[in-house]
């Protein structure tokens, strides 16, 4: 196991790490889809839908700024068994009501993600601890395997959102128990991540290492790289997963088992860019690998919005897939190598907390949008932000990619 999901260079530490990030991923897969289904289900309209969405990332985002502020007062082992216990207690608990209210403290409070990629609290604590496990090249080929197992298992559990209609279909209940179902099935994983994260080094056990620290010398860096990530991650808000298979089921009539394939495909080639993006990124660096996959991405969303053909619509946005999600690694990658070592868990989670600002803003406005029959704006908004992100991130940091060599 540890030969075949980790690099060379890289420490046993890591190997936990991976594997939760995988686990994790199967069951933000299949919610990413499940989620509008089930509150279409519950008699919730497209603008509530928004609104969810938005309260599971402002939630994210809270969480991951008290991480950044006073995470490192804390060992990390023990916040990712308080995280992974959260995790338990979101599915379990998002499975019972059925009003909106309480279904809304709980997308605030808890871990659900609703989007393609990794939002959570999760996400600064691990790339910290990644960032110990191995260095230079070994580190980038770390973060795309942390990577490349997110999107493979978002992708199966993208598929295994056909499970709600096969379990009506053969056990007599409602598509709404089946879906609630799926939630508990959430919170099971939740557990396991837990029992997983027990194998973590306890802080006694470890050797000597540079304890973390608030952010300093790198605040400049670090307060505009968030600033830029922020524009990027209001656009990807727009096109979430979750809005993304809302808007297939409003504008084509797609079902939730044709949705749950087609997104498995979209995880799938995500999966395969994440094991270019090391390669690419040793031939032309950390910041140009960003940068220019993620411009044609764009332009395949903005014609997607156009395309009257669904068949044309959904090759565009698999092509998207193949070059829209190149660039977490090298983001990840790029963010430890440009701060120093002990700013780095400060660092991820101010990176990621205006990040998950940004997009919680912006899923409630696409829901908004939908609602008003506006079902080309979100994905044209979201292809020209990002294109406008690029180019900015491209002009303002080249200098630095350059002055660390990556």
């Amino acid at each position: 196991m540890r030969r075949l999901l980790l690099p060379d260079g890289a420490g046993d530490a890591a190997l936990p790490l991976l594997l939760g990030r995988a686990m994790r991923a199967f069951a933000d897969g299949y919610v990413a889809i499940l989620l509008p289904a089930y509150l279409l289900a519950l008699g919730f309209g497209t603008w509530e839908v928004g609104i969810l969405a938005s309260a599971t990332l402002l939630g994210s985002a809270a969480a991951t700024l008290a991480v950044g502020a006073w995470g490192h007062r804390f060992h990390q082992r023990r916040l990712l068994l308080a995280a992974a216990l959260l995790m338990a207690a979101t599915g379990f608990s998002f499975a019972i009501p059925s009003s909106f209210w309480p279904l809304l403290l709980i997308a605030f409070a808890g871990t659900l993600n609703p989007s393609s990629g990794d939002v959570s609290l999760f996400l600064p604590l691990e790339s910290a601890r990644l960032a110990e496990a191995a260095q230079g090249q070994a580190r980038t080929a770390l973060f795309a395997r942390y990577s490349l197992l997110g999107a493979l298992f978002a992708a199966l559990g993208a598929l295994a959102a056909v499970l709600p209609d096969h379990l009506a279909a053969l056990t007599g209940a409602t598509q709404l128990d089946a879906l609630r179902a799926m939630f508990m099935v959430y919170g099971l994983i939740g557990g396991a991540v837990w029992l997983l994260y027990r194998r973590l080094p306890e802080p006694h056990a470890e050797g000597p290492r540079l304890p973390p620290l608030p952010l300093g010398p790198s605040r400049g860096v670090v307060l505009r790289l968030a600033a830029l990530f922020s524009v990027d991650s209001f656009a990807g808000g727009l096109v979430l997963h979750s809005l993304m298979a809302l808007w297939l089921f409003k504008r084509f009539d797609l079902s939730l088992s044709a949705a749950g394939t087609f997104f498995f495909w979209v995880g799938l080639l995500t999966a395969v860019s994440q094991l270019a993006a090391p390669h690419l990124a040793k031939r032309i660096g950390l910041l140009n690998t960003m940068v220019f996959t993620h411009i044609p991405a764009s332009l395949c969303l903005i014609a997607a919005a156009f395309a009257t053909s669904l068949d044309t619509v959904l090759g565009l946005l698999l092509m998207r897939s193949l070059l829209s999600q190149m660039d977490v690694p090298a983001r990840a990658a790029f963010v430890m190598a440009v701060v120093t070592p002990g700013e780095r868990s400060a660092a991820a989670s101010f990176t990621a907390v205006p990040r998950s600002l940004a997009a919680a803003i912006s899923p409630a406005l696409g829901g908004a949008l939908f609602a008003g029959g506006w079902l080309a704006a979100p994905l044209v908004a979201c292809g020209v932000l990002k294109i406008a992100y690029d180019l900015t991130l491209w002009r303002v940091f080249r200098k630095v990619a350059t002055s660390h060599h990556e």
